[in-house]
């Protein structure tokens, strides 16, 4: 399977501008690796308080230097339906690892919080710091040189990229990720979007809202529609983290289990101890990196990413760009239509062939790495596959070879767009990224004045007072991870969208963030330099002339140039709401953190 030139183009340039941090960081691995990647290197005091709680089959094992010990970095809470199921795993897992001779251990655990309930509170300004405080959890866990590899359980927005930033900093530990699957369908995604559009212009009450909504967000599992969640399962399969056909089956099945438990043994027989050694940090290289965003793109994935990946792959010494992005996107097709690029969940995704039908087709057109490392041995295509039960046996077939949907996942040879998902915007406004595979192409291109706000409330006050009643580009300022942590601005979509449905061209511009939930309505996010760096968002006024082309990647102010790099950026200190709960946690954290266009990390 060769790769289209395109694609290798793009790699060969990552590896070639991140050769000495690559080099570096292998280095520092296999330097690991020599120290000891198991408890012989440990004192009899330290080795005593790491077995001390254990029962006494599991301390007679820890306490000799052959049986492997296996780490699980666990994201469970039972508040949040994707991280529930995690609550009987460590369990399973024990079982597992025990039936093969090893033991394992609850290494720690990660704050997982959500970003559907903090939507537009305080909380949302933790969001994003969120997931480097978990990368530091994940590594802290680990520091106690214990385990001989890992298991991760994590799901949802932040906490994936986390607990992966913190394996790579353990870069020479072997490690599966486990996810937990997704709930089962509930009310349909565009039908909870038409409720929500009605109560913003008042013709439901909270009653109604919250009715569709818990139809919605009904049950254990991870929310249905295709945002970062179930885009980070998307990214661990592509690039060889979980089992393959692993992302997508239903919490509380018996394949789930069957799943999990394979998990276990496959993470133990990929030790420095056995035949087949294989590190996650040598897993994630360029080739994976390449692979999860082409997978990002054929399927319409989070916009988080663009964020995500750039600070996962300097955790492996890999430098990646927003414009690697953009040129990967160019060249590969759209392949699924998921909520809110579709009417489909991802449970429709996974009936109709899912991950295995889509590394097939992206396999055998050139769009994909085939010769990469992954948790289930050498080569991509060991993931063209669906995971099933026969006679309680976990079995591994081909994949269907025609999508059983072709309005939900369709083939290489008919795509829903020549494209990918994610598109670059550039211009005398700076720099941002939009998704463009859930804007119809008459939304594409806006021209429109200006309408300046300094938090999300502020728009929404605007819409409910009727002050936006024609085109507009709102410009939401001072969101960027060193203002307030780039907290998510979802709740701006109803409003936004009952405005497109009246007629007017609409866009968004903002410093801050959409999520994987970014809808029809056209929003250059990310934007960089951000307001509190003095960027041109911040010099932005009500009523300038603005252009937004994602058909042609452009973002311009149409006035008069010159005059507009004089002005004054607005401050901080103009702003009305900016004691937020990020702003006093991270005070010192904030004055680190990188641009939006480094991963907005410490780490990138």
């Amino acid at each position: 399977m060769s790769v289209r030139q395109s694609i290798q183009d793009v790699t060969f340039r990552i590896a070639a501008r991140s050769a000495l941090a690559r080099r570096d960081y292998l280095d520092r691995i296999a330097a690991a690796r020599e120290r000891g990647v198991h408890r012989s290197t440990l004192s009899c005091g330290n080795l005593a308080h790491g077995f001390a709680a254990c029962g006494p089959s599991d301390k007679a094992r820890l306490a000799g230097t052959r049986t492997l010990n296996l780490g699980i970095v666990t994201s469970y809470n039972d508040m949040l339906s994707a991280h529930q199921p995690y609550g009987t795993y460590p369990d399973l897992i024990k079982t597992a690892a025990r039936a093969i001779g090893a033991t394992a251990q609850v290494a720690g655990g990660v704050p997982a919080m959500c970003d559907g309930v903090t939507q537009g509170q305080p909380g949302m300004d933790l969001s994003l710091f969120s997931r480097d405080v978990i990368a530091m959890a994940t590594a802290i866990a680990l520091s106690h040189n214990m385990f001989d590899a890992a298991v991760y359980l994590g799901i949802c927005d932040k906490i994936v990229p986390g607990l992966l930033i913190g394996a790579l900093a353990f870069g020479h530990l072997p490690g599966v990720f486990v996810p937990a699957g997704p709930m089962p369908s509930g009310l349909p995604n565009d039908e909870k979007s038409r409720v929500r559009q009605l109560y913003m212009e008042g013709k439901v009450g909270r009653a109604e809202l919250l009715e569709a909504e818990a139809k919605s967000y009904h049950s254990p599992g991870t929310c249905t529609f295709y945002g970062t969640a179930n885009s980070n399962q998307m990214l661990m399969e592509i690039m060889g983290l979980h089992l393959p056909g692993a992302s997508f089956v239903n919490p509380g099945t018996p394949l789930r289990e069957a799943l999990t438990r394979e998990a276990t043994r496959r993470a133990l027989s990929l030790t420095a101890q056995s035949n087949d050694y294989t590190p996650i940090g040598h897993i994630i290289d360029e080739k994976a990196i390449v692979n999860g965003l082409v997978g990002l793109h054929a399927t319409g994935g989070s916009t988080n990413h663009t964020l995500h990946l750039i600070a996962i792959a300097a955790a492996a010494g890999l430098h990646v760009t927003w414009q690697d992005m953009s040129d990967l996107s160019d060249a590969v097709p759209l392949l699924a239509r998921v909520y809110p690029n579709g009417v489909a969940d991802v449970n429709h995704f996974h009936a109709a062939g899912g991950m295995g039908f889509l590394i097939r087709e992206l396999l055998e057109s050139g769009h994909l790495h085939e010769d990469v490392k992954t948790v289930w041995g050498a080569g991509l295509s060991n993931y063209t596959v669906e995971a099933k039960l026969l006679d309680d046996k976990l079995t591994f077939g081909p994949a269907p070879a025609r999508s059983g949907d072709p309005r939900v996942l369709a083939p290489v040879s008919a795509p829903f767009s020549r494209t990918g998902g994610l598109k670059l915007l550039s211009g005398n406004l700076g720099t941002s990224v939009i998704k463009v595979s859930a804007v119809k192409p008459e939304h594409r291109v806006i021209e429109a004045p200006a309408r300046v706000f300094h938090s999300q409330q502020g728009l929404q006050d605007a819409f409910k007072a009727g002050e936006l009643n024609g085109d507009v580009i709102a410009v939401v300022r001072f969101q960027g991870p060193k203002s307030v942590g780039m907290p998510e601005l979802h709740k701006l979509t109803p409003a936004l969208g009952v405005l497109q449905d009246r007629g007017h061209q609409v866009a968004l511009l903002t410093d801050g963030r959409m999520s994987g939930a970014s809808g029809k309505v056209p929003a250059a996010i990310h934007m960089t330099p951000e307001a509190s760096d003095g960027g041109a968002i911040s010099k932005i006024r009500d009523g300038d002339l603005i252009r937004l082309d994602a058909e042609a990647g452009t973002l311009t102010f149409l006035g008069d140039e010159r005059e507009f790099l004089s002005r004054t950026p607005a401050t901080e200190d103009q702003r009305k709401e900016h004691h937020g709960m990020g702003r006093e946690l991270f005070a010192g954290f904030r004055a680190l953190v990188g641009a939006a266009d480094r991963g907005a990390s410490v780490f990138g």
